[in-house]
């Protein structure tokens, strides 16, 4: 594969779920980060997405929620596959109150300040689709437009993951 096929920084995991995907509890990236971890303690999560493993969306989430993401690794891991067990961990450590609109509100915002628009701008760019800046306004909609779900950059390797799956 040429680096344009293998996404901005490597290997693209077409399972893990959309940023955009709400846990139960309606926290938007909390099934990705739990998907990440999964992968991590598996030993399957790809060096293109430990750059930012517990970084990232995932620390922004911790700390929105007052939880070292640890804690939430540790969790994870303790739970394994059950996931009844994983939201009892889970409502063990987060705070009872969520603030489940302040964070999905906050989140689908990250890129569009100035600062934003520029990181976009130069992942577009590196990523060999600088025809895509302006029509990809946050990061949520970059990691779906790397790993497939927004058409024009992975979409012939995310076929051909679909049809092996």
């Amino acid at each position: 594969m040429t680096d344009h096929e293998l996404g901005p920084t490597g290997e693209i995991c077409f399972d893990l779920p959309s940023p955009y995907e709400p846990h139960p509890c309606g926290l938007l990236h909390l099934p990705r980060f739990i998907a990440k971890i999964r992968k991590h303690l598996a030993d399957e999560l790809p060096k293109s997405y430990q750059k930012n493993f517990c970084r990232g969306f995932d620390r922004f989430l911790c700390m929105h929620l007052n939880v070292d993401p640890k804690d939430v690794v540790e969790a994870v891991r303790q739970a394994g596959s059950d996931d009844i067990i994983l939201d009892q961990l889970l409502c063990e450590i987060f705070p009872e109150d969520l603030k489940v609109v302040e964070w999905n509100r906050e989140i689908t915002k990250k890129g569009q300040t100035e600062a934003g628009r520029e990181f976009l701008a130069e992942s577009l760019t590196k990523m060999g689709t600088p025809e895509m800046i302006g029509q990809i306004n946050s990061v949520m909609d970059m990691m779906d437009f790397d790993e497939g779900r927004i058409a024009g950059f992975s979409d012939q390797a995310r076929r051909e993951w679909e049809a092996s799956s």
